[in-house]
């Protein structure tokens, strides 16, 4: 079997991209891999399409598809990255079996009902949810586009997802539930282990975690915002508070929102409280885990959350958005015994982080050990064998 990723990233090597996924994800592949570099990706990027984003975008995609399918046709097409419009391009023009990997729908009834029921979000502007004709326009708009994305997934062989709420939404969309399955994705369970579980109560300074790439969707904002009020209502003499925030910046738009988040802590008067750590290693990540007490998540509806995971595994106490794969499949008791906190919005997060500080040592210490037993379901092992259990009846026609 030879392996082909797809690539449009242009200016390095194989090599690079290999070296790059072990030292961020601590990922070394046991055999060769080629890579095909596709020189029009700027056709999915979001930044081409200021309006119709969705629509754009998946039209992109198609062309780039093509330009894939001009330089290599595979026997077997996985997508992995969310273009649900080229399976049918590689099936009915190419000729392969295809599969996807869902990880965040293209669209999803959350969406719809969002705009239905005129909420403002980051891809809900106000002067759309203020507007009874534009929300309307939006929602056929959407409508219309849900169609189309159902009509392509179901063209699926197999098909994969990374998470429960993932699945109830291409169960709605894809309507293929005998050819659905999931599967969560892996996560580097095993390398957070060896940070040792010990009592905090001496540590003179606490710190909140926050692992994710700044973007819009991960709510920075709220997260600063909830660690002010907390400091705020700190006493005196209390133990000393930190943020930190890890992740990674993807463009220049991801920079330009770190500065304002810079410039939001400066505004709030509490710039020397928060860190940025951007683009670490995979070795410094560790580091930070290994200091902090708290892993902070704020993103609605996050499809799955590896970082959530991570914490976890990495034995800190987590809270997370009370939505999405956090909700209905990290966050859930073990054995009984509660494995980290939720919550929903900004109150709610001050509240939590006050709790998790008013507990004892030892109360902490459980539920840590209790989380970092929890996610051994996650495990790169784990995925392994359920990946290769769903891929089994496609890799079954290849060999006949």
């Amino acid at each position: 079997i030879n392996f082909v990723v797809y690539t449009g990233d242009l200016g390095v090597t194989g090599q690079q991209i290999l070296e790059g996924a072990r030292q961020r994800f601590n990922i070394v592949l046991p055999r060769p891999v080629r890579f095909v570099f596709l020189q029009h990706r700027v056709l999915v990027e979001p930044g081409l399409f200021p309006h119709f984003t969705l629509l754009g975008q998946s039209v992109g995609s198609v062309f780039l598809g093509w330009e894939a399918l001009t330089e290599l046709v595979p026997d077997l097409y996985i997508d992995s990255m969310g273009y649900a419009f080229t399976l049918p391009l590689f099936r009915y023009l190419g000729g392969c079996s295809v599969g996807s990997y869902v990880h965040y729908p293209t669209i999803s009834t959350d969406m719809l009902s969002v705009v239905r029921e005129r909420n403002p979000r980051f891809n809900n502007p106000d002067f759309i949810s203020n507007s009874l004709f534009l929300s309307a326009f939006k929602l056929v708009y959407y409508c219309l586009f849900a169609l189309l994305y159902g009509m392509a997934g179901s063209c699926c062989d197999v098909i994969m997802v990374n998470s429960s709420w993932t699945l109830d939404h291409i169960l709605s969309l894809w309507r293929s539930p005998n050819h659905t399955s999931v599967v969560y994705p892996p996560c580097n369970v095993s390398a957070f282990l060896d940070i040792p579980l010990e009592e905090d109560g001496a540590r003179k300074c606490h710190s909140i975690i926050s692992v994710g790439q700044f973007r819009p969707e991960k709510d920075h904002r709220l997260q600063i915002r909830a660690f002010k009020k907390v400091l705020d209502r700190r006493k005196k003499g209390s133990e000393a508070l930190k943020l930190v925030l890890i992740g990674g910046c993807r463009n220049q738009e991801d920079e330009d929102r770190v500065l304002m988040l810079r410039g939001l802590c400066q505004e709030l008067g509490m710039g020397d409280r928060v860190e940025f750590k951007l683009n670490v290693s995979f070795k410094e990540l560790k580091e930070e885990m290994s200091e902090a007490t708290i892993g902070l998540h704020t993103m609605w509806n996050e499809h799955f959350g590896i970082g959530v995971v991570e914490c976890m595994a990495a034995g800190k106490v987590i809270l997370a958005h009370k939505s999405g794969g956090p909700k209905l499949d990290i966050v859930r008791p073990f054995e009984g015994r509660q494995t980290g906190f939720l919550a929903d919005n900004e109150d709610s997060y001050v509240e939590a982080i006050e709790q998790i500080l008013a507990l004892s040592p030892d109360s902490r210490l459980q539920i840590r050990h209790d989380a970092r037993q929890s996610v051994a379901r996650f495990s790169d092992e784990e995925f392994e064998a359920c990946l290769l259990a769903a891929m089994e009846p496609l890799i079954g026609t290849l060999e006949r």
